[in-house]
């Protein structure tokens, strides 16, 4: 088990995912928002304004690190030039917080752009097991493991999500992102009951809540089909499920996530004052 000692924590308010387009409201008006979220493989790169931004950006806010290309479920081998880039980002940008998807999304030398489900057997938690404690070693600090969205179930699972993800926290000291969206996505496409499964998570290994939009399709039998797009505003159920969530954990750093047909910045202000009105409270 994996135990930096003296890890930073974001605090418990509200953030958003940064987009280069907010970066002048974010420095003069950035409301409720007191963190910011990038995507690790969007600065992995050499100088320029986009480096020189965030540089700016971490004097003024705690930063949160959110890796989608490190593959933590895949059978291969964890790319160690990958890793290497990754150390040296978070070494400079000091983030409160680094995270990663329980997915998969390498196979042999192909990258494929989707982060990609597991089953939940025996095999899969030590080998997701040993992945993260690789990835905590070459870092350095402790990492945060994502619930995914699921649109199917395997047959080989062996046991349910909360169980596997209890089961790698303890194993490997790691903390949990709890994805909202994701959890009532999955709830919808498989027909179980989201609040159980809020119930039964190991809400004290917490670290970070996100909360997205998603968009509605039919499958072929007329059955809604829920598309984890981060592409609108978050849905009035996915807000009654975050705010059960933290009457049941308290409050928690908190995620307005949208990648996708990004607004103008009153819009993500205005879900971020939604997300404050449930925590403030929880924080009193």
């Amino acid at each position: 088990m994996f135990d930096t000692g003296h890890d930073a924590a974001l605090p418990a308010h509200v953030g958003i995912g940064y987009k280069a387009q907010h970066f002048t409201d974010l420095t003069t008006a950035p409301g409720p928002v007191k963190w910011l979220e990038i995507h690790a493989e969007n600065y992995m790169g050499d100088g320029g304004r986009p480096l020189a931004q965030l540089r700016a950006l971490t004097e003024r806010f705690p930063i949160s690190v959110h890796g989608v290309g490190l593959s933590i479920g895949g059978e291969a081998p964890l790319d160690t030039d990958h890793l290497s880039r990754l150390r040296h980002l978070c070494d400079w940008v000091h983030p409160a917080s680094f995270s990663e998807h329980l997915a998969w999304s390498t196979h042999g030398d192909h990258f494929l752009n989707d982060l990609l489900p597991l089953p939940y057997t025996s095999a899969t938690l030590a080998r997701v097991s040993a992945h993260i404690d690789q990835v905590q070693e070459a870092l350095g600090r402790t990492m945060l493991l994502e619930n995914p969205s699921t649109y199917l179930a395997f047959d080989e699972s062996t046991m349910d999500e909360v169980t596997f993800l209890t089961e790698i926290a303890q194993r490997t000291g790691c903390g949990l992102l709890l994805d909202v969206n994701n959890v009532f996505v999955s709830a919808t496409n498989q027909q179980w009951n989201p609040t159980a499964y809020i119930n039964a998570f190991p809400l004290a290994q917490v670290g970070e809540i996100h909360l997205g939009g998603h968009d509605e399709e039919t499958d072929e039998h007329g059955a809604p089909l829920l598309i984890d797009s981060h592409g609108r505003e978050v849905v009035d159920p996915v807000w009654s499920l975050y705010a059960h969530t933290i009457a049941q954990g308290g409050p928690k750093p908190t995620l307005i996530e949208w990648d996708n047909d990004v607004p103008d910045f009153p819009v993500l202000r205005d879900e971020a004052a939604r997300a404050a009105a449930i925590l403030t409270p929880a924080r009193a």
